[in-house]
C-alpha cells in the first residue's frame, strides 16, 4: 500500500519525505538522526543528504533574477566584493551568477561527491570552515541551513567567515518551515531573527529582511534573513 501511494504521489508531482523523531523543545523543529545508543549519527545525516542530493540532481532551485537581486544590494551594502561563497549549492547556479553579477570570486559548498561534476562548487560539509576563510569572506549566501543538523553551530561557523562589514544572506521560505529526514532545520520566519540573534550571543543580529523579487506560486513567502557581524 505504501509502494502504490508513493507511486501515486509521484505521478502527480509531488514527494512523500520521510518524517521521524523531531525535537520542538525550543520553539523550531530539528530532525534527530540518532544511533541506537541515542549518540548523534554523522554518517545517517551525510548518507541521507548525499542520496537527497542525487536524487534532486537536475532541478534548480535559484532563479537568476533573484541573484541579480541579491549581486545589487551586496554591492551597495558591501562596496567592493572580492570573494563569496555560497553553501550547499547543488549544481552550483548560485556561484555561477554571483561570479556573472559580480565580477569576483565566488565558489560553492556542496556535501555530495556529485560537486566536482560542477565549476567553481567544492565537495564540503557546510558546517565545517578552512582556515583561509575566517575573516576573507565578503558575502556568503544560502537557502539550505534548512539541511543543517545543527543550525546554531552552522550559521555561527559561517559568521566567522564574514568580514567585517560583510554580509550573510540566508533564503528563508514558507518551505522552510518544517523539519524532515532531509531537511532537518524548521522555524517559522518570525521565529528566526530571534533565533539568529540568540545564537549570536552578541556577536552578530539579523540587520534587515528582503523580500524576493521573484517568488512561485507554491510558495508563500520567499525572504532573505541579512546577518551582519555585531
Amino acid at each position: 500500500m505504501k509502494k502504490l501511494i508513493g507511486a501515486m504521489a509521484k505521478s502527480l508531482g509531488y514527494e512523500i519525505i520521510k518524517r521521524g523523531p523531531v525535537d520542538k523543545s525550543n520553539g523550531f523543529e530539528l530532525y534527530q538522526y540518532r544511533k541506537p545508543d541515542g549518540t548523534f549519527d554523522y554518517e545517517k545525516y551525510k548518507q541521507v543528504q548525499v542520496a537527497g542530493n542525487r536524487r534532486k540532481l537536475e532541478k534548480v532551485w535559484v532563479r537568476e533574477e533573484n541573484i541579480a537581486f541579491l549581486s545589487d544590494y551586496i554591492t551597495k551594502r558591501v562596496g567592493r566584493v572580492e570573494f563569496g561563497l555560497c553553501h550547499g549549492t547543488r549544481r552550483g547556479k548560485e556561484q555561477e551568477w554571483f561570479r556573472k553579477y559580480l565580477n569576483c570570486e565566488v565558489i560553492g559548498t556542496e556535501i555530495s561527491d556529485t560537486a566536482e561534476q560542477f565549476p567553481h562548487t567544492i565537495q564540503w560539509d557546510f558546517h565545517k570552515v578552512k582556515p583561509e576563510w575566517i575573516g576573507a569572506v565578503d558575502f556568503i549566501y544560502s537557502n539550505s541551513l534548512d539541511h543543517s543538523y545543527d543550525p546554531q553551530s552552522c550559521l555561527t561557523a559561517w559568521m566567522s567567515c564574514i568580514k567585517k562589514g560583510g554580509v550573510c544572506i540566508i533564503e528563508h521560505t514558507s518551505g522552510h518551515e518544517r523539519a524532515t529526514e532531509l531537511d532537518p532545520f524548521g522555524a517559522d520566519i518570525a521565529l528566526m531573527p530571534y533565533l539568529i540573534l540568540t545564537w549570536g550571543k552578541g556577536d552578530f543580529c539579523v540587520r534587515e529582511l528582503l523580500d524576493a523579487p521573484l517568488r512561485p506560486d507554491l510558495l508563500e513567502y520567499i525572504q532573505y534573513l541579512v546577518i551582519q557581524k555585531l
